[in-house]
This record gives structure tokens, C-alpha cells and sequence, in this order.
């Protein structure tokens, strides 16, 4: 079999088995499309620079993004750091219908009839001094989540079934002191002082994105996304208060799909209270923390990835990952150019059988290696997937 009929064979395969309903294909995908990344080195006071290059459906790096998703052709995929706008269509609909249904340098379009997008803390006015430059008007460091201007750094649910808006929960308002042995107490600044004050305290919201519960209605089954992005537990100083809001925002998932009495203290946007109960889900997303690797508390990702009711018998992996890690033991796990598995599909146990997994990462040798080649071509992020066959 040449590599043309074997790339053909796979793409057949997935869609016979979408159309049966028997496989569907999860994903998450960092796209890196926030206005900053097309204006480098400056202020983006507006974020508007996104929405025009959608609006074209010409600009060589989303049309690079449409292609690796148009080539992978998920069923449901989370994308993060696409900015929010209330205006859907200047922003997801314009991405699916100005570059995912149109061929990207020969690859099928893709139709995704039903999205999810909300409002993220990124760049929202926290009113408090909370980096502690001694303002509360800092555009990036005084907002809920750090960002420029609301929205950035937002997320998208692209989806082939129908979603149940009715029944979304989101968490974006949850107060980070309202977690039960929160690291937040923990935040110390130099001389062992709280790093927060109670005002900021008061005020402080744990997600810097936003935590969504989003079903999606498969066969008649409901399979609950958990979608969400954690700040990275970097950029900040001995107090290392990203690194634990990093860890607190990854337990949140722990406690959420846990015993009752675990998630009996969360509430959603709307006032109801407790996690998710027996039911199938997918938990998606740019975690920003590695097991193994890298700079976060890896308690929480350890007892996520371990949780019993999380299917935790394989790993995504990719030759290009390899490759480009080669003298690094994890690295055909890893997710991103700067080498670490931050990016996550988690399926848990109920939602059905793994039969396949894998991270969109091309040897250098390959052709498609020009898709993401450098950040400016896609990401600095690789999309990842899993297969999972519905019970």
C-alpha cells in the first residue's frame, strides 16, 4: 500500500465509522489565533486584527489551521486561544465557513453546524492591584485572567452533533478562594505575607479562562466536554502564583467529576451547585502542565490523568514529536514546539472504547511538515486526538 492509499484508507475509515455512529473523534487544538499573535512586539488594545483576517479567508496561517483540521477531521474539537467576540459572526462562523468549508491546498471541507463559544476572564478589569506594580489599571496583569483585551486567549467547541445549550454550565465567575484547601492561601510574597489581599481575595476568579461543561448529543447519549485552559504555571515570581492557579484550575476538573461530596462545593454562572454525576465525558483542552515535565505543580495533573473514572490507558503520540525531542524519553508524547505534553484529550471510562490516538505532528521529512514547520505556519501547539467507540 503507497502512503496516498493509506492516508485515503484512514480518511474513509473515519468517516464510515462517524457516519455509523459506532467511532467519533475528539480533539483539542491551541490554534494560537489571538490578535497579538498578528501584531508582534505591540499592544493590542482592541483585538479586532483576527476578525478582519477571518472575515478575507486568505490569511496563510488559518488557512494552515483549517487544513491540519480539515486533514484530521475530528467530530468534536475544543480550539483554545481563539479569541472571543460576541459577535459569532465575525468569529466562529466566519473561521467555519470562510476557511473550514472551503479546500485547504486539496483537503476535504469540513462542516461543523453546531459551535459553543462564551466569555473568558482574559482581559477583564480586575479593579485590585494583583501583580503588585502598585496599579489596578494594568491592561494584562490586574485582569481576572491575563490578556490585553477581553476575550483574548478565548475558546471554541466545533462540533458534528447538536449541543445542548440549555444545559451548558459554565464556571467563569467561581471564586478561587471558594475551593476547599485552595492553594491560594499558599501565595506568599517575600517576607511570607499573603500575596493577595483580602479585596483581591474577595474578587479573584479561579478560571483565567473560563471552565465550560458543554453536552453534546451523540446517538441519543449525552457526552459532557469539559473544556477549559489553565494559565501557564510560569510568568510570574517566587510566589509562583500561576503555577497554583495552574494546579487549583486542573482540581477543579478532579473534584468536578468525582464523588458528590467532593464537588459539592462548586457552583456554576447560574447558581447550581455540584459536578457532574455518572455520566459520560471528555475532558479537553490546553492544560499547560506535563506529568513528567516542565514547571507545574504535577500533583493535580497526576491525579487527573489517574482518576478512576478517567481513561487513562494510552498515550497520544506522534513520530514528529519524536523527532523533534529526540534525545528526550517523552518525546513522542509531546504536544508543543517547546517540548512538553500540555495539550489533552481524557475520555472517561463510560464514554466508550479507545481505539485509536494520536498528536498531528509530521516528520520533517513529510510533506505536511510544512503546516507547522514554525509558529508562524499554525501553532506552537499540535492538534491531538482520540477514537473513541461509543458503548
Amino acid at each position: 500500500m503507497t502512503k496516498l492509499q493509506f492516508i485515503i484508507a484512514i480518511l474513509l475509515m473515519t468517516t464510515l465509522f462517524s457516519a455509523s455512529g459506532k467511532t467519533l473523534r475528539f480533539a483539542t487544538f491551541n490554534v494560537s489565533m489571538e490578535a497579538g499573535n498578528y501584531t508582534p512586539g505591540k499592544e493590542v488594545p482592541s483585538g479586532q486584527e483576527l476578525f478582519q483576517h477571518l472575515a478575507t479567508g486568505e490569511h496563510s496561517q488559518i488557512r494552515n489551521i483549517a487544513e491540519i483540521i480539515q486533514r484530521t477531521r475530528p467530530d468534536v474539537i475544543l480550539l483554545n486561544e481563539f479569541d472571543y467576540t460576541a459577535d459569532d459572526a465575525i468569529g466562529v462562523k466566519a473561521f467555519i465557513h470562510n476557511y473550514l468549508a472551503v479546500s485547504q491546498q486539496g483537503a476535504m471541507p469540513i462542516d461543523y453546524p453546531y459551535y459553543y463559544t462564551g466569555p473568558v476572564n482574559t482581559g477583564v478589569p480586575s479593579g485590585v492591584d494583583l501583580n503588585h506594580n502598585g496599579k489596578v489599571t494594568d491592561s494584562g496583569g490586574d485582569a481576572f485572567g491575563y490578556g490585553l483585551y477581553p476575550g483574548q486567549y478565548g475558546m471554541v467547541l466545533l462540533s458534528r452533533y447538536p449541543i445542548d445549550k440549555s444545559r451548558v454550565r459554565t464556571f467563569q465567575h467561581f471564586l478561587w478562594q471558594d475551593m476547599p484547601n485552595a492553594l491560594l492561601g499558599t501565595v506568599k510574597d517575600p517576607q511570607g505575607l499573603d500575596w493577595y489581599s483580602n479585596e483581591a481575595k474577595g474578587v479573584l476568579r479561579l478560571s483565567s479562562k473560563s471552565h465550560w461543561d458543554v453536552p453534546v448529543k451523540v446517538e441519543g447519549e449525552i457526552i459532557h466536554i469539559l473544556a477549559s485552559h489553565p494559565t501557564p504555571p510560569v510568568f510570574d515570581g517566587p510566589e509562583n502564583r500561576n503555577g497554583k492557579r495552574n494546579h487549583d484550575e486542573i482540581l477543579l476538573w478532579v473534584d468536578y467529576i468525582s464523588a458528590t461530596d467532593s464537588s459539592a462545593y462548586i457552583y456554576d454562572d447560574k447558581g447550581v451547585w455540584g459536578g457532574l454525576n455518572d455520566e459520560a465525558f471528555v475532558i479537553l483542552g490546553d492544560l499547560n502542565a506535563s506529568a513528567e515535565e516542565g514547571d507545574a505543580h504535577k500533583e493535580a495533573i497526576q491525579a487527573l490523568i489517574s482518576h478512576p473514572r478517567v481513561n487513562n490507558s494510552f498515550i497520544p503520540l506522534s513520530e514528529g514529536g519524536e523527532q523533534h525531542s529526540a534525545n528526550n524519553a517523552h518525546g513522542a508524547s509531546h504536544t508543543a514546539f517547546w517540548r512538553m505534553r500540555a495539550d489533552y484529550v481524557l475520555p472517561a471510562k463510560k464514554a466508550g472504547e479507545v481505539i485509536a490516538s494520536g498528536v498531528f505532528w509530521p516528520r520533517r521529512e513529510d510533506v505536511l511538515q510544512r503546516l507547522i514547520k514554525n509558529r508562524q505556519a499554525s501553532s506552537d501547539h499540535r492538534l491531538v486526538w482520540v477514537d473513541i467507540k461509543l458503548p
